[in-house]
C-alpha cells in the first residue's frame, strides 16, 4: 500500500552555505598517487586532461587544465606536469611536489610553438622509452565489445597516446587503466574522504539554492534570462551548461537559458552543475491546477506525484551495502504501472565532473559503499510542453567512521547535514537513514507548482 502524498504547505528548506571553500591537503593527494601506482601493474602512468576533462587531473594534482591539454606523467620515481605556455603559469596551485616540463605543441595555435621540446622529446627525457609498460588514464572506460580495433582501447587523444606507443615499442606496452579511477566497484575516485566531501558540498549546497532562486523569480513575463539572474554565481567552476528550458522547447532539456518569455502555464526546467554537486527542478509555471493548459491534463495525479514517489522512494532505499542493482529495481518497479520510466539510471556517482560512472545499474552487485557521492537523477521519459518533472539533488554516503570524521573535522558542514536530514525527515516525511547525507540544501524538495512558494510535496 502506498502512503499518501500531498500537495501541502511547508516551511522552506534550510539554505544555509559554508563560508570558506575547504582544499584538499598534499598529503592527501600523494595517498592517492601512491594508491594508484599500488593498483595499476605498469611502470609509468600517464593521466590525461584538458578543460572539459579535467576530473582526473584535479583529483591527483588539484590542477585542472585552463586552454589547453596537459599531462601528469607519474613514474617509479618522479611526478612531472607536461604542459602548454598558459598551463605553466597555473602550476602554483598545485600543493605537492611535481617536475614541470613545458611542450609547445600543448599551447594554442597561432602562438610560437617552436621553441621546447616536443611531446617526444619531452616524454623520452622523464624517461619513457622501449620496453616501457605504460598505463593511460583517459576520460572514459570502455567495455567489452565497445571495440573491435586492433590495439587496446584508449579513450584519450591519438596523437599522445601514439606517441607512447611508438616509444615503448614493440617490447613494451601501452594499456587503459582509466578504470583503476572511475569504476564504481573500486575506482579511487568512487571514494571520497572527509574533505573532499566537504568540497562537494561547497558546490551541491550552492547549486541548490541557486535553483531554488532561480524557480523564485521565474515569473510570466519574465524572461529565462532573467529568471536565472537570481543565481548569485560568484565564478566557482561549472561542471555543466547551465540549463533553462521553458515552453514548446521544454523537451530540449539541455538548452541553455534564452530570452524567451514565460507564460502562465508553461513547463519549465532549470539545472546548474558545481564542481561535486548538480541541481535540477522541472515544473510548471503555475500556482495550481487552475493554470494549466489543456496540455498538461492529469499533471499533478499522472506525473507529479508519482515522479516524486521515486524520488522519495530512491532515498529511503540508500544504505550501505545494498546492492546498486537493488535501487534500480525499486525505482523500476516502483514506475512499471506509470505513463513515463526513468530515462537514464536512477541515481549515479558525481565527482568533479557531473557524471563518474554508476553503480546503480539493471543487475548492478556494485554495492552502494561509504564515501560514494550520488546524484539523485530519475530523469521521466515522456517529456513533453505542459508535461515536465524534475528533482535532482546530490547526496554522500558515510558510514558511522566517515561521519565522525565529518562532525570533528567539519563541524558547520555536519551541522548543515543534520540540518536537512531533520527536514526531509520531520517536513516531507522521507525517511532516509544515518548514512544518506544530503549535501543539497533542497534534497526531495519538489514545488510542481513554481508560482506556488510554499507548497511542496510530502507524504501525508
Amino acid at each position: 500500500m502506498h502512503r499518501a502524498i500531498e500537495l501541502i504547505d511547508v516551511a522552506p528548506p534550510p539554505l544555509d552555505l559554508a563560508d570558506e571553500l575547504p582544499a584538499i591537503r598534499g598529503a592527501e593527494l600523494e595517498g592517492r598517487i601512491a594508491a594508484l601506482q599500488g593498483t595499476v601493474d605498469a611502470d609509468w602512468i600517464v593521466v590525461y586532461g584538458d578543460r572539459e576533462h579535467s576530473a582526473n587531473l584535479i583529483f591527483l594534482s588539484n590542477l585542472d587544465p585552463r586552454f589547453e591539454e596537459a599531462l601528469l606523467v607519474i613514474g617509479p620515481d618522479s611526478r612531472t606536469l607536461v604542459l602548454g605556455k598558459e598551463d605553466v603559469g597555473y602550476v602554483p596551485i598545485v600543493p605537492i611536489d611535481v617536475d614541470v616540463v613545458l611542450c609547445p605543441t600543448f599551447s594554442l595555435m597561432g602562438i610560437d610553438r617552436g621553441e621546447g621540446p616536443t611531446l617526444e622529446e619531452a616524454l623520452r627525457q622523464i624517461g619513457i622509452g622501449a620496453g616501457a609498460r605504460v598505463g593511460v588514464v583517459g576520460w572514459k572506460a570502455l567495455h567489452a565489445g565497445e571495440w573491435n580495433g586492433r590495439r587496446p582501447a584508449i579513450f584519450a587523444p591519438a596523437f599522445f597516446v601514439d606517441t607512447l606507443r611508438d616509444l615503448a615499442g614493440d617490447s613494451g606496452s601501452v594499456v587503459d587503466v582509466t578504470a583503476a579511477l572511475t569504476s564504481p566497484r573500486n575506482g579511487l575516485r568512487t571514494f571520497s574522504s572527509a574533505d573532499q566531501i566537504a568540497i562537494f558540498e561547497w558546490g551541491a549546497a550552492r547549486c541548490s539554492a541557486w535553483v531554488h532562486a532561480i524557480i523564485g523569480a521565474a515569473r510570466p513575463g519574465a524572461s529565462e534570462h532573467d529568471a536565472f539572474r537570481a543565481a548569485d554565481w560568484s565564478g566557482e567552476p561549472l561542471s555543466l551548461h547551465p540549463v533553462f528550458a521553458s515552453g514548446p522547447d521544454v523537451a530540449v532539456g539541455l538548452r541553455s537559458p534564452s530570452s524567451r518569455r514565460l507564460e502562465l502555464g508553461d513547463a519549465a526546467v532549470a539545472c546548474i552543475g558545481l564542481w561535486g554537486g548538480n541541481c535540477a527542478r522541472g515544473g510548471l509555471v503555475a500556482a495550481s491546477t487552475g493554470d494549466l493548459t489543456a496540455a498538461s491534463e492529469g499533471y499533478l495525479d499522472r506525473l507529479a506525484v508519482p515522479y516524486w514517489r521515486a524520488i522519495a522512494t530512491w532515498y529511503e532505499t540508500l544504505a550501505v551495502g545494498i546492492a546498486g542493482g537493488e535501487v534500480f529495481g525499486t525505482v523500476t518497479d516502483l514506475l512499471a504501472g506509470e505513463e513515463f520510466a526513468s530515462s537514464l539510471n536512477p541515481g549515479h556517482l558525481i565527482h568533479y565532473e557531473e557524471w563518474l560512472d554508476s553503480p546503480i545499474r539493471a543487475g548492478s552487485d556494485d554495492p552502494i559503499a561509504s564515501g560514494m557521492v550520488l546524484q539523485s537523477d530519475i530523469i521521466p521519459t515522456g517529456i513533453r510542453p505542459g508535461w515536465t518533472v524534475n528533482c535532482e539533488d546530490t547526496v554522500a554516503i558515510a558510514d558511522s567512521a566517515l561521519r565522525g570524521e565529518l562532525e570533528a573535522g567539519h563541524p558547520s558542514l555536519w551541522s548543515r547535514i543534520r540540518a536537512r536530514q531533520e527536514y526531509m525527515r520531520s517536513t516531507l516525511g522521507v525517511q532516509v537513514r544515518d548514512e544518506v547525507l544530503p549535501l543539497s540544501c533542497t534534497a526531495a524538495y519538489f514545488r510542481p507548482f513554481w508560482l506556488a512558494s510554499g507548497r511542496a510535496l510530502a507524504f501525508a
